[in-house]
C-alpha cells in the first residue's frame, strides 16, 4: 500500500464532472477513497457540447440504470435518409437508445457524485499542476496521489502532464428547439450528406424536452469551416418531420474525438479518459457508455491499487480503453470515399441495410 502524501487532502484529483469523470468519482468513492472533482462550469448543465444520447447497455448495466424517467425518452428506431432524402427504417429486437435531457442529467450525475462523498468543486478551473514523490501537486488544491483528467477533447490535463492528445475530430453544432414535436418522434433520424455532413452525418430526435437538430463534419484545422446547419434544416426540416419557422433555444456546438484512444494515455499516476482519451466511437461519435465504463474501470483499479496493492492503474487504463479497431477503418474510408450517389442508388440494398444495422446496432440482428 502506498505511503500517506504529506499533508495530502485527495486521493484521487478528477478533472472535468463529465460522464467519464463523474463515473470514475463514484467508482472509487465507494471503495472509501478520498475524491475532489474540479468543474470549471458553476452548473454542470450549463454550456453542454454532447448529444447526450445513452445505448441500451449504459441505460440497463451501469449507475445511469437509474435516472429518474423524466429525463429520458425511448427511441427503438431510427430512420436513415440518403442525400435525396429516399428513406429505410432500421430496428433491433429488443434493442433502444434514450434520449435525455442532458443539462437535468449532468446535475443528477453532481448530485450522486455528492451523495457517494465526492468533493465536488463547481466553478473551479484545473490551471496547472506539478510531479511530486509519489503524486501530483495540483495548483490551488494541493497535493493528490492520482490526477484524472476527464476534461474533454482539448484535454489541460493531457497537456500539463505530458500525456498523449487527440489530433483528429469532428467539429459539430446543435440546436435544442424546446417544446417542439417530430412526425415521428418514436426514431431517430440520421441523414447523409457530403455537402452539409462531409465525413459524418446530420440528426433530428425527440428529446423529453423537445427537439434536438444537429450537424458534424470532419474537421480540417487548416480550412476550418463551421456546419451550415441552416441550410441542412431548410432542406431534411420537412422530410424529417420538423415543424417550420421554430426558432432554437439553445445551441450546442465543438470538437468531437473521431480517431480513437490516444497514445499514452497514463504515465506517472496521471490517467486520461473519456473525450480527453480518445474513448469514443469514430464512426458514430458516441461515447457515453464507452467512457462511463472507461471512468468506472479507471476508478476501480486507483481504489484497488491504493487499498489492496493491485495492479497498475495505468495499465490497467490502457488495457480497458476500447481500441475501434474496426471502426477505425470505416473512418479512414468514410473520410476519403465518402459520396452521395451510392446512398442514393443502394439504400434499399441489403448489403448497405445489414451496414447499418451493424453500425447503430453493434450487430445484434
Amino acid at each position: 500500500m502506498d505511503p500517506p502524501l504529506t499533508s495530502c487532502n485527495f486521493d484521487i484529483v478528477i478533472v472535468g464532472a463529465s460522464f467519464s469523470g463523474a463515473a470514475c468519482a463514484i467508482a472509487a468513492a465507494q471503495r472509501g477513497l478520498r475524491v475532489c472533482v474540479l468543474e470549471r462550469k458553476r452548473d454542470p448543465g450549463e454550456t453542454l457540447r454532447t448529444t447526450g444520447i445513452i445505448v441500451k447497455e449504459a441505460a440497463e448495466r451501469t449507475l445511469l440504470n437509474e435516472l429518474p424517467a423524466s429525463m429520458t425518452r425511448r427511441i427503438e428506431e431510427v430512420r436513415l435518409y440518403a442525400p435525396n432524402l429516399k428513406q429505410i427504417a432500421l430496428a433491433a429486437p429488443g434493442y433502444y437508445f434514450l434520449t435525455t435531457d442532458t443539462p437535468a442529467v449532468m446535475r443528477w450525475l453532481a448530485d450522486r457524485m455528492r451523495a457517494h462523498g465526492v468533493d465536488l468543486r463547481l466553478g473551479c478551473a484545473f490551471t496547472g499542476c506539478e510531479r511530486i514523490g509519489n503524486g501530483w501537486q495540483v495548483d490551488g488544491l494541493g497535493p493528490a496521489r492520482y490526477l484524472v483528467g476527464a476534461d474533454g477533447a482539448r484535454s489541460r490535463v493531457a497537456r500539463h502532464c505530458g500525456l498523449g492528445e487527440v489530433r483528429h475530430f469532428l467539429y459539430g453544432i446543435e440546436y435544442e428547439f424546446p417544446g417542439a414535436c417530430l412526425t415521428r418522434p418514436g426514431a431517430l433520424h440520421c441523414f447523409i450528406s457530403k455537402r452539409y455532413a462531409p465525413g459524418y452525418i446530420g440528426w433530428l430526435a425527440q428529446s423529453p424536452t423537445g427537439v434536438q437538430a444537429g450537424l458534424a463534419l470532419r474537421h480540417d484545422p487548416v480550412n476550418a469551416r463551421v456546419p451550415d446547419i441552416d441550410g441542412f434544416l431548410l432542406r431534411v426540416g420537412i422530410a424529417g418531420g420538423l415543424p417550420r419557422h421554430l426558432k432554437p433555444g439553445h445551441t450546442r456546438a465543438g470538437l468531437i474525438p473521431c480517431s480513437g484512444p490516444v497514445f499514452d494515455m497514463a504515465r506517472d499516476r496521471a490517467i486520461l479518459t473519456g473525450d480527453a482519451a480518445g474513448i469514443v466511437s469514430p464512426v458514430t461519435a458516441g461515447g457515453i457508455h464507452s467512457a462511463w465504463e472507461h471512468g468506472w474501470a479507471v476508478g476501480r483499479a486507483i481504489a484497488s491499487s491504493l487499498r489492496d496493492g493491485g495492479s497498475a492503474p495505468e495499465q490497467i487504463a490502457i488495457e480497458a480503453a476500447p481500441r475501434f479497431r474496426t471502426k477505425r477503418a470505416l473512418r479512414w474510408a468514410y473520410d476519403r470515399l465518402q459520396f452521395d450517389w451510392p446512398f442514393d442508388l443502394l439504400l434499399h440494398s441489403p448489403p448497405l441495410r445489414w451496414a447499418a444495422e451493424q453500425v447503430y446496432f453493434h450487430k445484434r440482428r
